[in-house]
């Protein structure tokens, strides 16, 4: 079992940038494939990223592909996600997750272990 946190989202203008940090404990993460997922009020969550255990394999979301990047450090169990080129688009509240289903899955029920999510909001 992980447990699973994540910081690092708040107000960011259009075209800038942040980095979110996902932070494990209880299992090393070098277990698992991990992802982040994204949720906006009255939407689905909806996959952003996915990356392997070795950080050696990633997948995008079309929406994300060459603006955002997700990456590991096995030995600080932390999963990031840089995200550039902001859009207000990409407001939402921001998870990570653990994938329980099989490599390149987009979908949420193939992933578990769900932070408590941080917030992203991008302004135009």
């Amino acid at each position: 079992q992980v447990q699973l946190v994540e910081s690092g989202g708040g107000l960011v203008q259009a075209g800038g940038s942040l980095r979110l940090s996902c932070a494990a404990s209880g299992r090393t993460i070098s277990m698992y494939d991990m992802g982040w997922f994204r949720q906006a009020p009255g939407k689905e969550r909806e996959f952003v990223a996915a990356t392997s255990r070795w950080g050696g394999g990633t997948y995008y979301a079309d929406s994300v592909k060459g603006r955002f990047t997700i990456s590991r450090d096995n030995a600080k169990n932390t999963v990031y996600l840089q995200m550039n080129s902001l859009k207000p688009e990409d407001t939402a509240v921001y998870y990570c997750a653990r994938l329980v289903g099989e490599w390149g899955t987009r979908r949420l029920t193939d992933y578990a272990y769900w932070g408590q999510g941080t917030q992203v909001t991008v302004s135009s």
